[in-house]
């Protein structure tokens, strides 16, 4: 099996179906039950009575214990496991409490009223409640007539509204509506124009506007669903069945899940989603695990749309702090979303209540057997002989989606044009089809990568790549390239932007070496280098200036592990990623996090109408000199499944 260290976080014949609450003790890093989530709400409403005080959970997660707790439990995993303790964030009276409790004790541990900048993460239940308030509002209801529309088949929803200088701001939201008659694909439909600001303390509507009328675009085309396709079709694609006649290839004992040479802890967060901790391999040679990853995730997805007209400017999200990954999770599709031979579990949060949610089949994992190669070597030089040897490669998948407003949906702008010919001025994107405008956007995600290479004391290398020019006609060479390391004293010494300067980016452990002598270590192979093009005074780019380099290295913190800060709803830019590098702390062999953006900046095209087609993206963690030779030589191949009328 693959020993590169895949991270792809999405995020039937026989259905195995697994739940990510264990019947054994818990695991430090496990997940809060919904047990859990019941017994930290009856402990804070002891102490806010829901009956007289109006309080909404809008953050519960785990508290997770320090680094030398967990290292302590991980050395004697059969000693009782460190206090139990939530995290919650709660509005109670217009502000935020940071609240931890203690579980075991069934005590509140902390509560602190939150006086900086930005606003928590918003729930579903008030975002469901502020999009009935049009449908009573009478100058909305004026509007939608005006405009011709059935008032029924006129939904809205929810955006946040960003912060562009203000000093203060209340807990408000904006409303865009749009007009379903013909079609369930509501965001291709939009209605402009209309704009509504709802007070979410207050639950009102606070604001409206109805500045411009254009057409709505036409309802013809916009259909996804397979069920209502209609001629001409696609060709049928082949069918294919992959049969794992022993199960699963790997093990899920509670939250943590081995497979091959590789053990790994899975956990789950309303705000994050999946959460990979613990990751170690297994050395053949050492007869030891060995550890790499102690923690990674998505910790931001910053969207900006490039439109600043006045319908449009404030439309740059922070897709995870606003909205949640793990709040946006959809269950998966057997044999769609996952294979035939994926194992399904199940996840939890909160609601605004304290109530457990659960999302079934939010996870899957699956060994993915698709045809690629691990290695392979032809060796003819031998007279009279012919050596082939190959390997297949399989991959272990965990695999999540979340559907944060539009995904597989392209955020579209109605206009009055229906030809290009029409457009003689900037319309800040691509004319789709008729009266529809996709507009130019950026994704960025940005990882969590508490790397521990063989330990947790790492340092951070550059191996830049340098072109040396041949002088002294010492070699019939003009030229060639060699490495020039540098090791990163201080954080300022490790932000990088990709394209500026070629170069391996290594995380080695400087303690530990192999036996030639090199450091231990892992590097990261980046996919497409991307960086923002806004200003950076813009106030969107000042919130999200964790996206100004690809990669960053902090010494480790447990208090910082969201790139855009704690409260993103709002925020001012003033607790992020970049803000805490600026300390310039020291990070050569040191506890070290490795934070890497990713991303795409989006120019539509007709493709991506109606619902926009996959496109993939991220990065490969793999070892160097972590091992003493090729890691996968003596892995063997899978079993052959022999078939009816199949011979080899």
């Amino acid at each position: 099996m693959a020993t590169t260290l895949k991270l792809i976080l999405f995020l039937l014949l026989s259905l195995y179906i697994f739940s990510l609450v264990s019947s054994q003790q818990h695991h430090p890093l496990d997940s809060l039950t919904p047990s859990e989530f019941t017994l930290v709400r009856t402990i804070v409403n002891k102490i806010y009575p829901s009956s007289k005080l109006n309080i909404t959970f809008q953050y519960i997660g785990l508290d997770e214990p320090d680094k030398p707790t967990i290292h302590s439990w991980l050395s004697n995993p059969k000693s009782k496991p460190p206090p139990r303790r939530a995290f919650v964030i709660a509005r109670l009276d217009k502000q935020s409490h940071e609240i931890i409790v203690d579980l075991s004790t069934r005590a509140i541990v902390s509560d602190k009223v939150y006086h900086g900048h930005g606003y928590p993460l918003l729930t579903f239940d008030e975002q469901d409640a502020a999009v009935e308030l049009p449908q009573t509002y009478e100058p909305y209801i004026k509007s939608i007539k005006k405009r011709g529309l059935n008032l029924s088949e006129v939904v809205c929803s929810t955006y946040t509204i960003g912060w562009f200088g203000e000093l203060k701001s209340k807990r408000v939201l904006k409303l865009l509506c749009f007009y379903i008659d013909g079609t369930v694909n509501l965001y291709v439909r939009p209605v402009e124009g209309i704009t509504l600001v709802v007070d979410l303390d207050e639950m009102k509507i606070v604001e409206y506007n109805d500045r411009l009328i254009v057409p709505v675009p036409k309802a013809e085309g916009t259909e996804y669903r397979e069920s209502k396709q209609k001629p001409p079709f696609g060709p049928r694609l082949s069918g294919a069945a992959l049969v794992q006649p022993d199960g699963p290839g790997f093990k899920i004992d509670g939250h943590t899940v081995s497979w091959a040479n590789w053990k790994f802890h899975l956990g789950f967060d309303v705000r994050a989603g999946p959460i990979i901790s613990l990751a170690s391999i297994y050395d053949l040679e050492k007869k030891k695990y060995r550890q790499v990853l102690y923690r990674g995730f998505i910790s931001e997805l910053f969207v900006p749309y490039m439109d600043p007209t006045e319908e449009w400017y404030y439309e740059t999200f922070f897709d995870s702090g606003e909205f949640g990954f793990g709040q946006s999770t959809v269950s998966l599709k057997p044999l769609a979303d996952c294979p035939a031979n994926a194992v399904f579990l199940d996840a939890y949060y909160a609601s605004s209540d304290g109530t457990p949610v659960k999302i079934s089949n939010a996870f899957c994992i699956f060994e993915n057997h698709a045809g690629n190669i691990m290695w392979r070597h032809t060796e003819s030089g031998i007279p009279g002989e012919v050596i082939i040897e190959v390997r297949p490669d399989v991959s272990l998948v965990v695999r999540m989606v979340a559907t944060i407003g539009l995904t597989g949906i392209l955020e579209v702008k109605g206009v009055a044009y229906t030809h290009t010919d029409q457009i003689k001025q900037n319309v800040y994107g691509t004319l789709l089809a008729e009266n529809t405008i996709g507009v130019y956007h950026d994704h960025f995600l940005t990882y969590y990568l508490d790397l521990d290479v063989d330990g947790e004391d790492n340092s951070f290398i550059k191996n830049n790549l340098e072109t040396i020019k041949v002088t002294n006609h010492s070699s019939p060479r003009k030229s060639y390239w060699t490495v020039a390391s540098e090791t990163a004293k201080t954080e300022s010494d490790a932000r990088i932007q990709f394209g500026l300067k070629p170069a391996e980016l290594v995380v080695v452990n400087p303690n530990k070496k192999t036996k030639v002598g090199n450091n231990v270590g892992y590097r990261l192979i980046p996919g497409s280098a991307t960086r923002p093009l806004l200003s950076y005074n813009d106030y969107p780019q000042i919130r999200g200036a964790f996206t100004n380099n690809n990669v960053w290295v902090t010494p480790y913190n447990k208090s910082e592990k969201w790139a855009g800060g704690l409260f993103v709803d709002q925020s001012q830019g003033d607790d992020t990623l970049a803000v805490w590098s600026l300390r310039n702390r020291k990070i050569e062999n040191k506890d070290i996090v490795l934070w890497h953006t990713i991303g795409f900046h989006h120019v539509p095209c007709q493709e991506d109408f109606p619902v926009m087609p996959t496109l993939s993206g991220g990065f490969e963690l793999r070892p160097t000199n972590f091992f003493d030779s090729n890691p996968v030589l003596k892995t063997r191949p899978p079993n052959l499944v022999q078939w009816p009328n199949y011979t080899n």
